[in-house]
């Protein structure tokens, strides 16, 4: 799995430490100096309700997280989200997060669960668990 252009050393580890040491159920990144590098703005293990009010009202970021949720059969599942934080007052941004968005798909080609959301309703946890499951 190589690198996409403008994922910092950070940032790919940041990934990796969520994969395999399992410390961890959420990486978000954001554009630093020099804008056209992400890094991880926050590494830690958060409940879904920590996550949607984690997120910025005003700012986009690019957010890996693993949701754990019961199947319809009661088995405990795991499933790795990336999400596409965009809120409507980030708009002037859209263009350099939606690139960094799409080298993440690629670089995490494993991940098959991909969502933009605008709204912090768009990340309902009963709406997440639907596109996981």
């Amino acid at each position: 799995m190589s690198s996409p252009i403008g994922l910092s050393e950070g940032s790919a580890a940041a990934i990796q430490h969520l994969r395999e040491l399992r410390e961890i159920n959420t990486v978000v990144l954001r554009y630093a100096d020099p804008p056209d590098v992400l890094v991880p703005e926050l590494e830690a293990n958060l409940t879904h309700e920590e996550l949607v009010q984690g997120l910025p009202s005003d700012e986009p970021r690019l957010v890996l997280h693993e949701l754990s949720f019961a199947s319809p059969e009661g088995t405990r599942r795991n499933e790795l989200l990336l999400v596409f934080w965009m809120p409507p007052a980030a708009g002037e941004r859209e263009e350099a997060y939606t690139a960094g968005y799409s080298a993440l798909k690629e670089y995490l080609a494993d991940v098959h669960v991909h969502l933009t959301a605008r709204r912090a309703d768009q990340l309902a946890y009963r709406r997440l668990v639907a596109l996981a499951g």
